[in-house]
């Protein structure tokens, strides 16, 4: 009787689901981070430059001139301009906090940065509102809002994120103040609190003096991070 009641339990227990007999596997979850300090490497383009700023400066519609002494001439080719100056490799700084953190999925971004404006100097031959056009020891101080979608790993695995963030800013140089708009997306890999991102944003930076005027900047960033 007792051999025939063990085999019955054995046979039962046999049929029984190895997945019901064995706890379900959760791998573990990344912690959340509420903090990215980032430090920026741009380079930095421009768009439209003949039309903003110099046809802005100018008033008439710019071309740019090639295997010249100078860079660009009106149409009416009464007003030659000389690039002096563009230095296109600067540097920021940026903050971003998640206030309801950031871990797995979408999540709310608030970012802050300041970043160098490429110093810009210009030289005008014929009619034009000056004779040098110049802006220099430039910052942006920018403030934006955005989402991040994140799958960071738990520990030191290998996770990543992308993100976008538009905003408004102040642009502070030697010569004026201006304001400024701007929209940033870029992506990245994180390795526990460390990461490496790029990222692409493109900014008006719109200024009064000596007529109103913009320019127009893409900084291309390479980016480090600090998250906690």
């Amino acid at each position: 009787m007792l051999i025939q009641t063990v085999a019955a339990a054995w046979l039962i227990a046999s049929m029984v689901p190895v997945s019901a007999r064995r706890p379900a596997y959760e791998p573990a979850k990344a912690r959340r981070h509420f903090i990215t300090i980032a430090y920026d490497w741009p380079y930095t383009h421009t768009l439209s430059f003949a039309s903003h700023p110099l046809e802005d400066l100018l008033g008439t519609p710019v071309r740019e001139a090639h295997l010249e002494a100078f860079q660009y001439r009106t149409t009416d080719e009464r007003t030659l301009v000389t690039v002096q100056e563009f230095v296109h490799r600067t540097s920021g700084v940026g903050v971003t906090v998640y206030p309801f953190g950031s871990s797995s999925g979408a999540t709310l971004a608030l970012r802050g940065s300041i970043e160098r404006l490429p110093d810009i100097r210009l030289a005008f031959t014929g009619p034009a509102p000056l004779p040098v056009y110049a802006l220099t020891g430039g910052r942006a101080l920018d403030a934006g809002i955005g989402i991040e979608v994140s799958d960071r790993s738990a520990g030191w695995g290998l996770g990543s994120h992308t993100f976008l963030i538009g905003g408004i800013g102040r642009a502070q140089t030697d010569q004026m103040d201006g304001s400024r708009y701007f929209l940033e997306g870029g992506g990245g890999l994180t390795s526990g609190p460390f990461g490496v991102d790029v990222s692409i944003k493109f900014a008006v930076n719109r200024f009064e003096a000596p007529v109103p005027h913009r320019i127009n900047t893409i900084p291309i960033s390479l980016r480090g991070t600090l998250s906690f």
